[in-house]
């Protein structure tokens, strides 16, 4: 369901792709009836009166969650209100982390690596490394909480709570303290953009 709304957010799951496809396997040679069952979260991408228009087909959206395809069939093709809404619970957002902490954590390696390797010293990559696990997965469980729907900016509350937290434990002053307060909070203000489209925020 997660991709397919963030696919026809982007467009790449649409009325011309879905046309484009029933027209090119020629669908009306292969099945006796002429109705399309699409996911719901794909509704976003899709003029059903296109579709029917162009293809003869009328579209009709399944319920949200896989598993109550099978009742939905049998029932004649109708949801209940509870299969057509998404609730977003504190559950759902703890799925999203696991699936970036691999990218991210490559990504964070990495840097680290070439840091110790310079003439940096080692205790400087400390707060963007944790930085970067904070905006992987606080941001996610706080979604429901922070201002506004941007993920860049509910990413920078993170970054900057852990920056300010940072420079007073370790007592930084000066030059140190502004590089880490406008370096820290940019590394999860990212972050949490890798997940547009996984969330009904956007």
């Amino acid at each position: 369901g997660i991709n397919v709304w963030c696919a026809a957010g982007k467009g790449t799951f649409g009325t011309a792709a879905l046309i484009r496809r029933v027209q090119k396997v020629q669908l009306d040679k292969l099945v006796t009836h002429r109705t399309i069952l699409l996911p719901q979260l794909g509704a976003s991408g899709v003029a059903a009166h296109q579709v029917q228009k162009a293809t003869g087909f009328r579209v009709t959206y399944g319920p949200i969650r896989a598993y109550a395809l099978p009742l939905f069939l049998v029932t004649g093709l109708q949801a209940s209100e509870e299969n057509r809404r998404i609730h977003f619970t504190l559950r759902d957002r703890l799925l999203l982390p696991p699936v970036e902490l691999v990218p991210t954590g490559k990504w964070s390696c990495r840097r680290a690596l070439l840091v110790l390797l310079s003439i940096v010293s080692a205790a400087a990559i400390l707060p963007l490394f944790v930085g970067s696990l904070r905006g992987t997965v606080l941001a996610p469980l706080l979604l429901r909480y922070f201002f506004g729907q941007r993920f860049a900016v509910q990413g920078a509350v993170v970054g900057c709570c852990w920056a300010v937290l940072f420079i007073g434990v370790g007592r930084a002053t000066g030059w140190l303290a502004a590089a880490l307060f406008l370096t820290v909070p940019a590394v999860p203000a990212f972050l949490p953009l890798t997940y547009t489209g996984s969330t009904p925020f956007t």
